[in-house]
C-alpha cells in the first residue's frame, strides 16, 4: 500500500515533505506578531492566560515583534538565508490569538501577510473559541486567493485538563470551531500538548486518536515546557522523561492516519525562561530517539488505526 510519506526516508508523515511535494521545494515558515491579545488574558474569559503560556504568548522566537509585518519578515528571511534559501515562504501569526481582533483588523494583517515576498500561503494560530461565523466568512473569502491553515490550540480532549491549566475552552468548542472550517477550503491543525498536568500516557494517546478521527489535516506535538514566569512554573510540577516523551509520541503516531501532516514532534522553550524538561533543549537528539524507536518497534503512521 501507498503511503502519502513513502520516499520521505520517515515513517511519518513529515511537514517537509508536505511540503516539498506540494509546492516543489523547501518552504520557510516565517512566524508572525501581528499585536493580538487572547480572551483568556484580557478578562473576557479568564486572565493570566493558559498555566503554561509565556509572557510572549507562544511566540517567543518572533524577530523584533514590536516592528511592522514586513520588518518582522524581512529580518526573518535574512536569518534563513544564512542557512539554506527556500523556494517560498509561509506567514504564520503565531503569537497568542491570531483570530481575536475585529475583522477589519484581521483583514489589514492577513493581506498584508499574503503580500510580503513569495508569500505562497498563510497560516493562523488562534484558540477553538474564538473561530466565529464573522471570523470564518474572512477565512473563506481569503481561502479563495491562497493556501490557509487554521491552527488550534486544542492541547487535550480532556475537559478536566484544560481546567487544570486555565485554558477556558472546552472539546466542545473545538468541535464547532471544526465544524465551520470545514465548510471551506483551509487546512486545519491541530495542536497538542503531552505531560500536561494530571494527564496519563493513555489519555494523551487517547487525545491524538480522537483528534486524528474527526477529519483533520495536520497536528503539532509536544512536550510540556515549564517556562519561567509562567504560572505553572509556581506549582510543584513534574514533567515526562525523554524517554517516556518518546514512547508516548510513537504511540500517537500509530494511532494517526496517514495521511495527517505531521508539522511537529518536539519544541522548545526559549532558553533563558526553560526550567524544564532539560531534555527538550536537544531537539536533534529528541527526534533521533522518536526514529530509533518507529524503528526498533517496526511501525508507521497509522499502523494501530482501528478498521
Amino acid at each position: 500500500m501507498s503511503l502519502p510519506f513513502d520516499g520521505s526516508g520517515k515513517r511519518f508523515y513529515p511537514y517537509f515533505w508536505y511540503l516539498k511535494t506540494t509546492y516543489g521545494g523547501r518552504i520557510a515558515k516565517v512566524p508572525l506578531d501581528g499585536g493580538f491579545t487572547c480572551p483568556n488574558r484580557d478578562g473576557t474569559k479568564g486572565t493570566g492566560g493558559c498555566s503554561y503560556c509565556s509572557a510572549a504568548g507562544s511566540g517567543d522566537f518572533i524577530a523584533a515583534p514590536e516592528s511592522s509585518l514586513r520588518a518582522q519578515f524581512d529580518r526573518y528571511r535574512t536569518q534563513m538565508l544564512r542557512k539554506w534559501e527556500p523556494v517560498g515562504y509561509i506567514p504564520y501569526f503565531q503569537s497568542f490569538t491570531g483570530t481575536y481582533a475585529p475583522v477589519s483588523r484581521l483583514r489589514e494583517l492577513y493581506t498584508q501577510a499574503l503580500s510580503l515576498p513569495d508569500a505562497v500561503g498563510l497560516s493562523i494560530a488562534t484558540r477553538p473559541d474564538c473561530v466565529g461565523e464573522e471570523v470564518c466568512a474572512l477565512l473563506a473569502e481569503l481561502a479563495q486567493q491562497a493556501d490557509l491553515t487554521i491552527e488550534l490550540g486544542v492541547q487535550t480532549v480532556f475537559d478536566a485538563t484544560a481546567a487544570r491549566c486555565n485554558m477556558h475552552h472546552t472539546f466542545a468548542d473545538f468541535e464547532r470551531a471544526l465544524e465551520r472550517l470545514r465548510r471551506m477550503p483551509v487546512s486545519v491543525c491541530v495542536h497538542l500538548i503531552d505531560g500536561l498536568p494530571g494527564e496519563t500516557p493513555e489519555q494523551m494517546v487517547q487525545s491524538a486518536r480522537l483528534i486524528g478521527s474527526m477529519g483533520i489535516d495536520a497536528v503539532k506535538l509536544h512536550a510540556l515546557h515549564i517556562l519561567r514566569g509562567t504560572p505553572l512554573a509556581e506549582t510543584e510540577y513534574s514533567c515526562l522523561t525523554m524517554e517516556q516523551y518518546v514512547s508516548v509520541i510513537c504511540d500517537q503516531l500509530e494511532v494517526l492516519p496517514p495521511h495527517v501532516v505531521i508539522q511537529r514532534l518536539t519544541g522548545d522553550g526559549k532558553g533563558e525562561d526553560l526550567l524544564a524538561p532539560d531534555w527538550s533543549r536537544n531537539k536533534r537528539a529528541v527526534l533521533a530517539a522518536i526514529d530509533r524507536e518507529l524503528k526498533r518497534r517496526d511501525s508507521v503512521q497509522g499502523c494501530r488505526l482501528r478498521s
